[in-house]
């Protein structure tokens, strides 16, 4: 097979993968192209049938409350007395939700999707305000109902000293001294 059936082949399954290489996609790769198959046979099973072109930010919406329907992560309801609670002490009836962190992954990944498959930038309803207010909301959501607060890093400046101590809450950024 020539590097030119390979970009061909490529271009038509959605694939992002170089053009001339024989190395299987990677996990992330292959995540993006399963993610886009099941949101795309969300969208054909929809009665009537959604195009894909005329898919807008509330089907993204819709589709994110049917896979709560999978979730493995207890969010407790603000009746529940273990609400608020890291680590409740016993098992309770609440709901199993997806986890914030797997959606907005989720939505990273069909964002791009959408645009690898020819979708616009300026029209990608993965990108759309809606979808960012839902995520945040879902966030808050089930900060509160685990007792756990979420707060936003501040990076550290670059003329400020390093500690030089094991402060997880600086994991992940660096320091230019």
């Amino acid at each position: 097979m020539s590097s030119s059936d390979i970009r061909g082949k490529d271009l038509a399954d959605g694939s992002s993968r170089s053009p001339g290489r024989d190395q299987p996609p990677s996990r992330y790769e292959s995540q993006k192209r399963r993610d886009w198959n099941t949101f795309n046979h969300y969208l054909k099973n929809q009665r009537p049938p959604i195009p894909l072109p005329h898919c807008n930010s509330n089907h993204v919406l819709e589709f994110l409350r049917y896979l709560d329907q999978f979730g493995k992560t207890k969010v407790h309801l603000q009746g529940c007395m273990f609400y608020g609670q890291p680590d409740p002490p016993a098992p309770c009836t609440c709901p199993l939700r997806q986890a914030w962190g797997s959606l907005d992954a989720l939505i990273g990944r069909l964002r791009a999707a959408y645009e690898e498959n020819g979708g616009s930038s300026e029209t990608n309803p993965f990108a759309s305000v809606a979808i960012r207010v839902f995520l945040r909301e879902v966030k808050e959501c089930q900060a509160k109902a685990r007792g756990i607060a979420y707060k936003k890093k501040q990076k550290k400046l670059a003329d400020s000293p390093s500690k030089g101590d094991d402060d997880s809450s600086s994991a992940g950024f660096l320091t230019f001294s």
